[in-house]
């Protein structure tokens, strides 16, 4: 059975998932890898890597520039990190070592955008967030990946603000 609230899409990233969970732990990457295009940066005296429970806010935009704060809901070392702010939807990201069809070490790496136990989710149903999160979760799932391959992250190439 399916459910609209819970958007989920995986991606296979030929990388750790220790090193895949650095770069969701660090706020400031967020906007380097997000898909949806409003996510703009992490801002000031937040925490510079995320802990379970840790308060962390992002300069946002849609139509208009705002700030959110997030708090870190589920955090297991490597391999699960998520985070609600007041809407209460979750963005959770799973990561599970595989190999690819080569047998290549890897991660599957699903996010997912949870509003199962929003109260008000017929609002974000008519704002077109289960409609158009899919599209924005493949992408972020896509710029994770590129970014992971990047040069940045084997320390020879740009810093993570020149890869927008």
């Amino acid at each position: 059975m399916t459910n609209r609230y819970l958007v989920s899409r995986s991606r296979f990233i030929a990388a750790a998932p220790e090193a895949i969970f650095e770069v969701l732990a660090t706020p400031a990457l967020h906007s380097v890898i997000d898909g949806s295009g409003t996510v703009k940066g992490a801002q000031p005296r937040g925490p510079e890597r995320l802990a379970l429970g840790a308060k962390f806010g992002m300069e946002m935009n849609i139509k208009m520039d705002y700030k959110i704060l997030n708090t870190v809901c589920e955090f297991e070392e490597g391999r699960r990190i998520a985070w609600r702010h007041f809407g209460g939807h979750v963005w959770r990201y799973l990561l599970n070592p595989v190999a690819d069809t080569a047998g290549n070490p890897g991660t599957l790496v699903t996010e997912q955008w949870d509003a199962r136990e929003v109260r008000a989710r017929i609002l974000l149903r008519l704002a077109g967030y289960p409609r158009r999160h899919p599209a924005s979760i493949e992408q972020t799932l896509a710029k994770l990946d590129a970014y992971m391959t990047s040069e940045a992250v084997a320390g020879s190439g740009p810093a993570p603000d020149q890869l927008h």
